[in-house]
């Protein structure tokens, strides 16, 4: 269900050293993430993505995240 996949998917972002949890924002509506907040380079913002794609159930990631310059 979403509340899990949102879960799991805030988790990976946890886990991961590349990526930060806490300026990320992920909301998921039937199956479809989306993640917003700040991002330190195009790279953090691509693994995210990455990220939010392996976790069971996702059927497609939405990227709005900001990259700072």
């Amino acid at each position: 269900d979403d509340a899990s996949i949102t879960s799991q998917v805030k988790y990976a972002l946890l886990t991961h050293k590349s990526t930060s949890a806490i300026k990320t924002k992920v909301t998921t509506t039937d199956g479809v993430v989306r993640v917003t907040g700040d991002s330190n380079s195009d790279a953090e913002k691509s693994l995210v993505t990455k990220l939010a794609q392996d976790v069971r159930g996702v059927k497609s990631v939405t990227n709005d995240m900001r990259v700072k310059s």
